[in-house]
């Protein structure tokens, strides 16, 4: 039976670090505060929005939520998101994605101040990321995954590690912070020739490909790590979630694994709140 990485240890140690620093910066005068850029009311983004609320309030530190109709206008919400990203108060910005249609994603990302990206959501601060700036600020799940590793003592360093997913969101932004760490990354895809042999001979295997039960118990041996990024509607159980991982085949094999949910997901809005106390820590030397 494999140990189970489980997220809620890794937010607790987190919590306990984050609390002192908020502390520390309220009692020079300054107050972390994320603010939240959303438009329309989707489910999910109120679900996330809500645990992000939750989880900064459980800091001391501030947040606060900027709605917009989801006919807003090009010219209005442009208006909109740089008044937001003015604002001296607000340290870290965390805009839902995707918008609707009928606005331009692309400018509209421009328009967020590097120093407040806080969920790399931007083209600088996406390079950040790539030339190893360490003022930048990677996605969320990427540093929740990297945050994990570090907490149950998983060595990177050497190691063989395999990414099937190549988003910017979470695949190559975690190939680049496993580098970083002198990981020896491997990337695949959906088009990855012999994936099942890929994953089989990676050390730490993180699965981000978007499809349930993708990762099967021929893609993995004795001794892997395995973590599983994914959440995706269960196609035998409706009404909950499974990972990219086939939890039932994989987890006899493995060494360790992440479960879904409680694993990788019951981090990231800690990371969200950690980055946006970087963000104000870096705003004011």
């Amino acid at each position: 039976m494999a140990e189970l990485l489980k997220g809620k240890p890794v937010a607790d140690a987190m919590k306990a670090e984050l609390i002192k620093k908020v502390e520390s910066l309220k009692s020079k005068g300054l107050a972390p505060k994320l603010g939240i850029i959303r438009v329309g009311a989707r489910p999910d983004d109120l679900f996330y929005e809500g645990g992000a609320k939750k989880t900064a309030a459980a800091l001391g530190m501030d947040s606060e939520v900027f709605e917009y109709p989801e006919d807003i206008q090009q010219p209005a919400f442009e208006e909109a998101v740089i008044k937001v990203g003015q604002m001296k108060s607000v340290h870290g910005i965390l805009m839902f994605s995707p918008l609707p249609k009928h606005l331009n994603e692309k400018k509209i990302r421009t328009l967020i101040p590097v120093e407040k990206d806080v969920d790399c959501l931007t083209t600088g601060g996406q390079a950040k990321i790539f030339t190893d700036d360490p003022t930048g600020f990677p996605p969320c799940t990427p540093t929740a995954c990297m945050d994990m590793l570090h907490h149950f003592d998983i060595p990177i360093k050497g190691k063989k590690c395999v990414v099937v997913g190549r988003s910017l969101v979470v695949g190559k932004p975690l190939a680049m912070l496993l580098l970083r760490e002198h990981g020896t990354v491997t990337i695949c895809h959906s088009r990855t020739e012999n994936l099942p042999e890929v994953c089989k001979n990676a050390d730490i295997l993180i699965a981000a490909v978007g499809k349930a039960k993708m990762i099967k118990g021929n893609f993995v041996k004795p001794g892997q790590i395995v973590i599983d990024v994914g959440i995706n509607p269960d196609p035998q159980n409706p009404g909950k979630y499974c990972g990219d991982v086939d939890f039932a085949e994989v987890e006899p094999v493995v060494q360790k694994i992440s479960p879904v949910p409680a694993g990788v997901g019951s981090v990231t809005t800690w990371v969200l709140c950690k980055q946006t106390i970087m963000a104000c820590e870096m705003q004011n030397s």
